[in-house]
């Protein structure tokens, strides 16, 4: 196993057991390789930041954003599955900490006039949910 797949290997081991705000984590969950560009998705993850799991839901069915909704969703109702295992009512859960990151760009050429080619880059986006017992 080479260098770099051993640092990834340990950053894993040592994911955050708790929030950037100092919460306890209690479930997780990380949707990558979005297609979806990261500020789309950032604009739904800012509506569900720092509400309880109930509420996140109701407002992401009302929420009119058809690109990046489902995705944030589904990331939403993975990290609610997961804390079945470790919370009696993991409803009672909040979204303590949404995070959108970029990821690699697919990069396409789109033909012009003259013999010309504009390049045209497909964003992706990582999204890491984890969900906390307390309000932040």
């Amino acid at each position: 196993m080479g260098r770099r797949a051993q640092e990834k290997k340990a950053r894993r081991r040592n994911e955050p057991k708790e929030t950037a705000s100092g919460l306890p984590v209690v479930s997780k969950s990380t949707a990558r390789y979005l297609h979806c560009a990261p500020r789309k998705v950032a604009l739904v993850a800012k509506e569900i930041r720092n509400k309880s799991v109930a509420e996140a839901l109701d407002a992401l069915r009302f929420m009119h954003k058809p690109s990046a909704v489902p995705y944030v969703e589904r990331a939403l109702k993975s990290a609610i599955a997961n804390a079945e295992n470790v919370s009696p009512d993991p409803y009672n859960l909040v979204v303590g900490e949404i995070r959108v990151e970029g990821a690699p760009m697919m990069k396409r050429i789109q033909p012009a006039s003259m013999g010309r080619a504009f390049r045209v880059r497909k964003r992706l986006s990582h999204l890491h949910i984890y969900l906390t017992e307390d309000f932040a």
